[in-house]
């Protein structure tokens, strides 16, 4: 199998609903990875409600994505705006465009493309929360993955919602033109003679012996789709278990593998400054959730190096539209 020695530079930090600490640690890993001599950039990609700006103590940002969006700037990096910590650049969200979480096509790709011309080492997107189409194609787009969630229940059910939709999308669009597979993802999850597979391993298992060269892409596919899990909040021993349940549903039910990335402690200091409108990190060096943040940074930097092995065979996904993802993120009997 090929090496793909190319370094990870940007990581999307993901996952089910709002209120879990996306921005936030965003923003700490940001701080983390300068504090190590990296420059970095933040993306605010929640379009439609951004709020990264408010957490850099940024009240009203002069250049936001939407002067990007609307060509009011040619490049992406004309939006950089300068932050208080040294190293850091920050791109401010579009939520004063109307339409700005819609983005067209057009839009989505242009600021993808630019994304890997951005001057930085690394670059963080924050993404929205939610599965729109859009939060899910960047989040499949990025070299780094990281899911984020806490260890209430609830926070567990929207994390592996959120990456099984990311990766039915990711599947519906990487074999937009195969209606074998197609057919599954629209209707794998109904009892039907017809279409008795009810999961992804199944779905694998299926085509195994009986088409060996979609059995072989199918596997490329979900071999490729890699991510990272993070547990915010953490306030026992107990919380620890949270990504380890992520780990075995996304196991046997996706088939796919994930590697823990490390865990942020839940710390008051969070959120007194969250209400100040200043940047936590700054002052807070001692602080538990930046102890966790650096932790996961240095895994980071060394995540970002480690070479990857690709499956031999690549193929180009064809380009075609948007499809339903009300049948598409249909959940398999017994997920």
């Amino acid at each position: 199998m090929p090496v793909n020695l190319r370094r990870l530079k940007l990581w999307s930090i993901g996952g089910g609903k709002g209120g879990i600490g996306k921005s936030m640690v965003t923003l700490g890993l940001g701080v983390a990875l300068a504090r190590l001599g990296k420059r970095v950039i933040l993306i605010d990609g929640d379009l439609g409600g951004a709020n990264l700006h408010t957490l850099m103590g940024v009240r009203y940002p002069h250049v936001t994505l939407e002067h990007f969006l609307t060509k009011k700037v040619a490049r992406l990096e004309d939006t950089v705006i300068e932050t208080a910590v040294e190293g850091i650049g920050l791109i401010c969200g579009a939520d004063d465009l109307l339409g700005a979480a819609n983005p067209a096509y057009s839009q989505k790709i242009r600021l993808l493309n630019q994304i890997e011309e951005l001057p930085a080492q690394y670059v963080l997107m924050d993404l929205g929360a939610g599965t729109s189409f859009n939060t899910l194609d960047i989040f499949n787009y990025s070299g780094g993955k990281i899911t984020l969630f806490t260890s209430q229940a609830t926070s567990l059910q929207n994390a592996y919602g959120f990456i099984k939709s990311a990766l039915y999308r990711k599947l519906s669009r990487d074999f937009a033109k195969d209606d074998d597979i197609l057919q599954f993802l629209y209707q794998g999850g109904e009892d039907d003679a017809d279409h008795p597979v009810q999961s992804i391993p199944a779905l694998v298992n299926h085509f195994k012996e009986a088409k060996p060269e979609k059995h072989a892409r199918l596997t490329q596919a979900l071999h490729d789709f890699h991510l990272f899990l993070v547990v915010n909040m953490v306030k026992s021993r107990a919380d620890l278990k949270s990504p380890e349940i992520i780990q075995s549903v996304c196991r046997d039910f996706l088939n796919i593998a994930t590697d823990i990335m490390g865990q942020v402690p839940f710390d008051a200091v969070v959120e007194a400054a969250i209400r100040k409108m200043v940047p936590f990190p700054l002052h807070q060096k001692k602080s538990k959730a930046m102890k966790g943040l650096e932790q996961i940074a240095l895994t980071l930097v060394k995540e970002s190096r480690l070479p990857r092995v690709a499956w031999e065979g690549g193929w180009a996904p064809p380009e075609e539209e948007d499809l339903g993802m009300e049948a598409i993120i249909t959940h398999p009997t017994g997920s």
